[in-house]
């Protein structure tokens, strides 16, 4: 790893897993040695894991409900983390990095203790009851085939803002 003496493991979910939307940037991130996979990892409680606009997935910082959800587990240098939270609107209040405890898919005894990408708390949860509090165990190859790279989305495109509308349109289309 570039820096080796900072190092943060990253649970991804969605669209920075292999074969999906974003996972170039984890591949870059490999390449420049900021990055190492360390396998399929699974979360030790339940949360919630919904597909909002554009196809994006959210984990939703809401413990005990939706589903335990698969996923990739990352060790990440923090010059490759900034830009993880980049991609993943830190920032701007799109998602929150925050703590989440995992096991090595077929390996239920032992707890790693990470981080991942959620929803941010401003409308994780209303998403959540917006979806009619249904959620998936993983971020498949079917719901990849529905997300829309942010260079493919209409000029201007504001994502919060979309979500915003969204929540507060009583419309069942998203």
């Amino acid at each position: 790893m570039a820096e080796a003496t900072t190092q943060v493991l990253i649970f991804t979910y969605g669209t920075l897993k292999q074969g999906h939307g974003n996972h170039h940037l984890i591949q870059d991130l490999i390449l420049q040695q900021d990055a190492i996979f360390l396998g399929f990892h699974v979360t030790h409680q339940p949360h919630p894991l919904v597909i909002g606009l554009h196809g994006i997935p959210y984990l939703i910082n809401l413990l005990g409900h939706g589903h335990q959800v698969k996923g990739e587990l990352y060790s990440v240098s923090n010059r490759g983390l900034v830009r993880l939270d980049e991609l993943e609107g830190i920032s701007i209040g799109h998602y929150e990095r925050l703590p989440i405890e995992l096991y090595e898919e077929g390996k239920e005894g032992v707890l790693v203790a990470t981080e991942a990408y959620f929803a941010h708390r401003s409308f994780g949860e209303r998403l959540w009851e917006r979806k009619g509090k249904v959620g998936l165990t993983e971020f498949g190859e079917e719901e990849g085939k529905g997300y829309v790279r942010i260079e493919d989305r209409p000029h201007g495109c504001d994502v919060l803002h979309d979500i915003t509308s969204f929540l507060s349109n009583n419309s069942e289309e998203l």
